[in-house]
Order: structure tokens, then C-alpha cells, then sequence
């Protein structure tokens, strides 16, 4: 148990930080001006809509050992190919990169809200002020979206802790348990082990944390609203 709470954990920490930076600078560079606004909207949300096994079968041949896109690229430049999902030292970060090539968008979507709301006035007397666009940005810009920061954090915590689809369907779980989630881990002991009671009484500490959480978020989206006021 305690191997795939570690599991999930790590899977939380390496999925969450890119999920918020990336979705964030994409955001940001389509509020900024980008040309072709509507097209990068587009590109940026279109996998959130694409089903789970459509991305891992996507994914699952692209890190394929023998011939997957991106070991034939390692080879072409002779380089050793990487097992991708095979080695337990790399598995659990391909998953984590394909999370965030998948569900970047929905976060992208609501930073994307977010600076849009942001008057332009609040800009023009910073830079009235002398402000320039990365003293703009780290001064104005991110404390006003910090709330939805904030939100985008939590839920993305709480969507990773619930992992188990692209695990199950990439790895399932392996090579060694190095990727076998705390959701796979109830499932394999209560479903494949016949474990029950103990795979219940797993699941509601785990329910209970997950609870936890969502009332830390609750109050914490609460605050930010009585703020704003």
C-alpha cells in the first residue's frame, strides 16, 4: 500500500507543477497577442476532449521501445533507445507527460478566463507607473489570478490523487509496482486479490483524505471570493 500511496504522491508533484506553468504560459502568450488566437484556443484544448484510450494508444506507440516516434528519433541521432514504459526509473514520468499533453487545455481555459478579466486600466497605471512587462507580470498579473491559481492547484492535486485510466491502460501498473497508483492498488486487492474488506477499509481513508482536501479547496475558493468583494 504504502508503495503506491509513494506512487501517487510523486505522480501528484511531477503532473500538477507542469500542469499549472504550462497551461498558464499558454494562456498568457494568447492574452499577450499571439497570432492566430482562435487556432492556438483550439490546438491548446483539443486533447482534453480526446477520450483516455485514444490518448494512451496514442502515446503507447510513441513510446514504444522497437518502434515508437520517439526512440526512432533517439536512434537517428544515435542515441540509445529508452525504455519509456518499461523502466521504472522513466515510466511514471512518461505518464505524468502525457497527463499533461492531455488535460493542459481545461487549465489552459481557465487561466485563459482568468487574464481576460483583468481590466486594462489596472495595466495602463502600472505602466503609467514605470512598470515594465515583467514587472507588470509578476506585480499585477499574478497576484490578481492568484485565486484561480489557487483552484487550478487543488483540483489538479485532487484529479491526480484519483489517477488510475492512463496508469492502468499504459503500464498497468508496472514494471515492478513502480507505477501502480493507490486507486489500482484498492482495485488489484479487493478485485484480484479478494481482499475486500481490506481494500474497502483502504478506500475510505483514502475517501476521507480526498475529503478532506475538498473542504481545504471550498474554503480557500470562499476566501478568495470574499476578497474580491
Amino acid at each position: 500500500m504504502w508503495q503506491s500511496l509513494g506512487n501517487t504522491v510523486i505522480f501528484t508533484l511531477i503532473s500538477t507543477v507542469p500542469l499549472v506553468i504550462v497551461s498558464f504560459l499558454l494562456a498568457y502568450l494568447v492574452v499577450a497577442g499571439l497570432p492566430g488566437q482562435w487556432l492556438w484556443r483550439l490546438t491548446f484544448f483539443t486533447p482534453y476532449l480526446l477520450p483516455v484510450s485514444v490518448v494512451t494508444a496514442m502515446w503507447g506507440v510513441m513510446f514504444a521501445n522497437d518502434f515508437g516516434f520517439i526512440n526512432g528519433i533517439l536512434q537517428h541521432l544515435n542515441i540509445g533507445q529508452v525504455g519509456w514504459l518499461s523502466d521504472k526509473h522513466v515510466a511514471m514520468w512518461s505518464i505524468a507527460l502525457t497527463t499533461v499533453w492531455w488535460t493542459v487545455g481545461f487549465n489552459f481555459l481557465l487561466y485563459l478566463s482568468a487574464l481576460q478579466n483583468i481590466p486594462d486600466q489596472v495595466y495602463e497605471a502600472a505602466q503609467i507607473d514605470g512598470a515594465g512587462p515583467w514587472r507588470r507580470l509578476v506585480s499585477v498579473t499574478l497576484p490578481i489570478i492568484r485565486p484561480t491559481t489557487i483552484m487550478i492547484i487543488l483540483l489538479q492535486i485532487l484529479a491526480s490523487l484519483k489517477v488510475f485510466d492512463q496508469i492502468f491502460l499504459l503500464t498497468a501498473g508496472g514494471p515492478d509496482g513502480a507505477t501502480r497508483s493507490i486507486i489500482q492498488y484498492i482495485y488489484d486487492t479487493g478485485f484480484s486479490g479478494y481482499r475486500v474488506g481490506y481494500a474497502s477499509a483502504v478506500s475510505y481513508i483514502f475517501f476521507a483524505i480526498i475529503v478532506l482536501i475538498s473542504l481545504f479547496q471550498m474554503a480557500v475558493v470562499s476566501r478568495g471570493r470574499q476578497e474580491h468583494k
